[in-house]
């Protein structure tokens, strides 16, 4: 891969390529550059309704790219406290700026010690460059 990607080491990475910034008892979620990258040009993404309650590993929406629909998941139990409105009519910032103006979701969770099982940043690119094998 020639493109640059980054990967901040203040955030935390799922699997399935979701990032976790925790503040306190909150944290705000996205898709990871590396995820954003390989969907493409993001035309639409589908977010949860505030309010509601969703286990780690839930389905939380879709993401629509001119390649492919790809869901993305919740990295941590919790409730829904706030989502990107501006993604509705700017999805194409989830390309331009995945961890700032492309964030998806702000939640609260129920769990801390779900968080021991996200990965760090070098957890995450070791992740990735051996799936891209």
């Amino acid at each position: 891969m020639d493109v640059e990607l980054s990967y901040p080491n203040e955030l935390k990475y799922t699997k399935t390529h979701e990032w976790v910034k925790v503040n306190g008892q909150t944290a705000l979620m996205g898709i990871s550059d590396h995820a954003q990258y390989k969907l493409g040009d993001i035309v639409y993404v589908e977010l949860p309704t505030i309010g509601s309650t969703f286990d780690k590993g839930d389905v939380l929406g879709e993401i629509e790219s001119v390649k492919a629909i790809s869901e993305f998941f919740l990295p941590l139990t919790g409730e829904i406290l706030e989502v990107n409105e501006k993604l509705q009519s700017n999805p194409e910032y989830v390309n331009e700026s995945p961890y700032d103006k492309g964030w998806f979701l702000r939640i609260k969770f129920s769990n801390s010690e779900e968080i021991e099982d996200l990965l760090n940043a070098e957890q995450y690119i070791e992740f990735i460059k051996a799936e891209d094998e």
